[in-house]
């Protein structure tokens, strides 16, 4: 059997798998890493992602990984000689109850523990800024003019073209059948075409990680939760350079679409399924056959609080996909314990896009034998213990955990 020998072998050709390559080509000149992709590149998770560029956040640890994209996107553009055309409109934070008050109060805090810009504005300048918006019970209401969103396929097909540019090897259509073990230690793949020896192997397979992890010994810590959004038809109340707005007490977020709005929900009943149940071609999974109706009915009342007119607006367009959730809604990466040169950058809790950079950044440094340059520590494969990630059990704690979620 043939068998290449390469520095770092990559399973997955999403954005995490991209953006390891872009970075590990652009720091380690002459070494050879290989990033494999059974379909198309950045054709599952990172294509159906609403794509919020989130800066500042809760979460603190999230946030130098996602100012790491946002300079990515600039030495990218300047790669390329094009521009991502990030929309840059800001993110408004409206706040309806005293416990998401103090939240807010929080997150204003942190963006000035990082510099960032952040301001309260009046009710009647989010309207203006936003008029579909009903502002009447709200409370307080944050601003942060330097947040975006993006495309975030662009953003994945960018990393991976600066990436090849610096010389990495970057295939489609080629399947991993299992991963190659000697005793703890990670060697490398087996594809139909033949086996890859690796100094490092990395698992960015997105939903389907944990099978291929499970091929190591390792339980991984993250389960497939269906993600769902819709796009509304074009009408003037949705001005094409609205800002993202993020509604805790509706559990929803918006961001505008060309004309139109798109906004997403978080389920009483979040949809998890096993990885065993994903078929190779997400487009031949049926995320749900009405549309996310039933979902959007049973928590419609929520969103009309602050959207009266979602009941007249037509829904044009329903898109789904898969995120890695975690019962903490922290990311699950890193190096596996009791194991050797394997690597996992998984578990992106609906974030993916938006971290993408520092993910990359940090599993390039990794993969090259330096010490990870961010702190991931909340994100340990290990901090749930030993868990079976194809249980029942295991994929319902996940699943509430999005129910719950109230943050973009």
């Amino acid at each position: 059997m043939n068998v290449e020998k390469a520095d770092v072998v990559v399973i997955g050709g999403g954005i995490f798998g991209c953006a390891i390559a872009y970075y590990y080509t652009r720091n380690n000149p002459g070494k050879k890493i290989v990033v494999l992709e059974r379909n198309e590149l950045c054709n599952a998770a990172t294509s159906r992602a609403a794509a919020l560029m989130t800066r500042i956040r809760p979460k603190k640890a999230f946030i130098p990984l996602s100012l790491e994209t946002y300079n990515a996107v600039g030495e990218m553009e300047q790669q390329l000689g094009e521009s991502l055309d990030m929309k840059t409109v800001g993110v408004m934070h409206v706040a309806a109850s005293e416990s998401s008050v103090r939240d807010l109060e929080e997150l204003m805090s942190i963006a000035g523990e990082f510099n960032e810009p952040a301001v309260y504005i009046t009710r009647t300048e989010a309207h203006k800024m936003a008029p579909w918006l009903k502002t009447e019970e709200v409370l307080r209401i944050g601003y942060i003019p330097q947040e975006a969103y993006c495309d975030p396929y662009l953003l994945g097909t960018f990393y991976a073209r600066c990436a090849k540019m610096q010389g990495a090897d970057i295939r489609q259509g080629v399947e991993v059948t299992s991963l190659l073990m000697e005793g703890i230690t990670a060697t490398g793949v087996r594809t139909k075409d033949g086996e890859i020896s690796a100094g490092k192997v990395i698992i960015a397979a997105g939903a389907w990680s944990p099978l291929f992890a499970a091929q190591a010994g390792v339980g991984l810590p993250m389960a497939p939760v269906r993600s769902q959004y819709w796009i509304t038809e074009r009408a003037p109340i949705f001005p094409v350079d609205a800002p993202i707005v993020l509604l805790p007490d509706a559990q929803a977020y918006t961001r505008p679409e060309g004309g139109s709005l798109l906004f997403g929900i978080r389920e009483k009943k979040s949809f998890s399924v096993s990885p065993e149940e994903i078929p190779a071609d997400i487009s031949n999974f049926i995320f749900s056959p009405d549309k996310g109706m039933h979902d959007l009915s049973e928590v419609i009342e929520r969103l009309a609080r602050f959207f009266p007119g979602v009941y007249e607006t037509g829904l044009k367009y329903y898109v789904a996909g898969f995120s890695g959730y975690t019962p903490d809604n922290n990311l699950t990466m890193g190096e596996v314990h009791g194991k050797e040169n394997l690597l996992m950058a998984t578990g992106c809790v609906g974030a993916g896009i938006a971290v993408s950079g520092g993910v990359g950044h940090a599993f390039a440094e990794m993969a090259a034998g330096h010490p990870n340059p961010y702190d991931f520590n909340s994100f340990d494969i290990g901090r749930f213990g030993e868990i079976d990630p194809f249980s029942r059990e295991w994929l319902d704690k996940c699943a509430m955990a999005r129910s719950l979620k109230k943050s973009g």
